[in-house]
């Protein structure tokens, strides 16, 4: 299963957030930093405002912080929220599917999915703070025209200890 753009770039404001000094951000900061659109950047953070995520402040001095402690951010709950179709095949419209039983089989894995995913929060996702603070204050300010690294969150290794 692949995360769509929307909940990669939605993941993205949250770990920056969480990581940088003052939590505090603005579309043109963390677009130009990671090489984003700024108008698809512009629709992630009103979604993730309306999901409860993050507060956003409009006009001179606006931009937008954590609404909550990133340990009380569910990564199951922002992917729920971000993610329009967590349906991994086109069943509904399948001949077969009254018989068939894969339905039923994929929607157990996508609970499984997001059973895990429901296991960490946005703390354990930036848990290297210092570390993710020192990355991102590396990355190319707005002034910068060269290209941008990929430090997608969605490429994160799998292989963290699940928290308790």
């Amino acid at each position: 299963m692949q995360l769509t753009r929307h909940t990669d770039y939605a993941l993205r404001v949250l770990i920056h957030l969480a990581a940088v000094p003052g939590g505090r951000a603005t579309i043109p900061e963390i677009a130009d930093a990671y090489g984003l659109s700024r108008n698809h950047l512009m629709k992630v953070v009103h979604g993730l405002g309306q999901g409860g995520f993050i507060r956003t402040q409009r006009g001179r001095g606006g931009g937008f912080s954590l609404a909550a402690d990133p340990a009380d951010i569910r990564i199951g709950a922002l992917v729920r929220h971000s993610e329009p179709d967590m349906a991994m095949a086109d069943c509904a419209s399948c001949a077969i599917r009254p018989a068939c039983g894969l339905s039923g089989i994929l929607a157990q894995a996508v609970g499984a999915f997001l059973t895990v995913l429901d296991g960490y929060s946005l703390a354990d996702a930036a848990r290297d703070r210092s570390g993710l603070a020192a990355l991102i204050a590396a990355l190319p300010g707005p002034a910068a025209t060269d290209s941008k690294p990929d430090f997608s969150p969605a490429c994160a290794s799998s292989s963290s200890p699940r928290p308790d």
